[in-house]
């Protein structure tokens, strides 16, 4: 499969990951989980990982055959069980300063002709599972970074027409294109775009705006913004002093909700692929930050499931604004994968929030970050709501509106 990219932009990448993307340090160990198709991608970020003084890394590896196996052959009784094992090992490691790395490329709808009962019950029980190393991410306690490889399952669904190696070149293509890494220098080129969305978070954090007013199509909402919350985007300082860029790309800037302070309703404006279903045609109404009413054209019954995952999954975690212009909206592609539809549009994200976006960030408890208005549950799930014809302004403490995007673009 690697015959079908250039080789030149995949060590790009893996030099990209290791220095900007998770920024190892000397001596530091790294724990990566990859799908088993992405060896190319993996042994090129174990080469520079090694060259920059990584102390021991550790990849660990999945299959989708694997994966369906268990779906078609196991008993009843595999589903409601994860391994707990290997998560509590993650968050040891992550206690020890271990970094994390994922590098994302399965086909999105792997289990859509899966029961989705089973597939419900084992991501029920996998979430729980990993809760202590999910924790660890969340509250930003380590380096972390997630970048993508173009499976071949992955690449025919984007680009269903064409042949096999031509879709892995048109999704690799468009990887290296939204990860900025066909210049000649790509740490030069990301050290550009975190001073610009620093810019943007400066001028959020200087505003201190109580509240975010959402008006276009479907869509009238105002999302209440937690006590003391910080605007991130781009590069940021995990709790172990690291300053990294955990999303490779990223063209949001985001910050923490308030759980109790969101009111309206809201459309999707771009699919969701969540654990094998599309959920397409998301519409919801928020009621003192509860979602009350919800339905979709597709998936919606996947879709109740995930809203009624734990008591926290019907609120809001992140929210997130992302330029109707943004290299990866201007690629025309509906890549079925959060990592980039989610940079290709405004959006705002159910369950978990991130702990690091306040202002006293470093070791919040999880009753300081509820008393900020901070939300908790097992799930985190990014859904698009911006588009070019969506207004955004800001509510200042003074209860004055200030204009954001006009038309999806920014107004500053």
């Amino acid at each position: 499969m690697e015959n079908a990219l250039d080789i030149n932009n995949l060590d790009k990448l893996a030099y990209l990951s290791i220095k900007r993307g998770v920024a190892l340090q000397k001596g530091q160990n790294l724990l990566i989980t990859a799908p088993i198709e992405s060896l190319p991608l993996v042994r090129k970020i174990c080469e520079h990982a090694y060259k920059e003084g990584a102390g021991i890394v550790t990849p660990l590896f999945s299959d989708s055959d694997i994966t369906l196996s268990r779906f078609k052959y196991a008993p009843n009784e595999s589903f409601d069980i994860a391994a707990n094992w290997l998560y509590n090992g993650m968050g040891e490691a992550f206690d020890n300063n271990t970094a994390r790395m994922a590098i994302a490329g399965d086909d999105p709808m792997l289990l859509a002709k899966m029961d989705p009962e089973k597939v419900s019950r084992a991501n029920k029980a996998n979430a729980v599972a990993y809760k202590p190393a999910r924790e660890r991410i969340t509250e930003f306690k380590i380096n972390w970074n997630i970048i993508s490889w173009p499976g071949k399952a992955w690449a025919k669904r984007v680009f269903p027409n064409v042949n096999e190696q031509d879709a892995i070149k048109k999704l690799g293509d468009a990887i290296f294109h939204a990860s900025r890494v066909l210049s000649d220098d790509p740490i030069a080129e990301w050290d550009n775009h975190n001073k610009n969305l620093r810019e943007k978070t400066d001028w959020l954090n200087s505003m201190n705006f109580a509240s975010l007013h959402y008006d276009g199509p479907g869509t009238s909402l105002e999302i209440g913004l937690a006590d003391d919350h910080e605007w991130m985007g781009g590069a940021s300082e995990s709790q172990n002093g690291i300053i990294c860029n955990p999303n490779i790309p990223s063209e949001e800037v985001f910050t923490t909700p308030h759980a109790l302070k969101v009111n309206g309703k809201a459309s999707s404006t771009k699919p969701l692929s969540y654990q094998g279903t599309l959920i397409e045609d998301i519409q919801v109404e928020f009621k003192d930050g509860k979602i009350i009413n919800a339905s979709s054209s597709k998936g919606e019954n996947v879709l109740l499931k995930v809203l009624d995952s734990d008591e926290g999954s019907r609120r809001l975690g992140e929210v997130a604004l992302v330029p109707n212009s943004s290299p990866i909206s201007q690629l025309g592609i509906t890549f079925y994968n959060t990592l980039f539809d989610e940079n290709a549009a405004s959006h705002i994200a159910l369950g978990q929030c991130y702990s690091k976006c306040f202002k006293s960030k470093k070791n919040l408890t999880p009753d300081e970050i509820k008393s900020r208005g901070g939300n908790s549950s097992m799930i985190h799930i990014d859904w698009m709501i911006g588009s070019g014809k969506i207004d955004v302004s800001g509510k200042d403490q003074n209860g004055n509106l200030v204009p954001i995007f006009k038309q999806g673009e920014w107004c500053n």
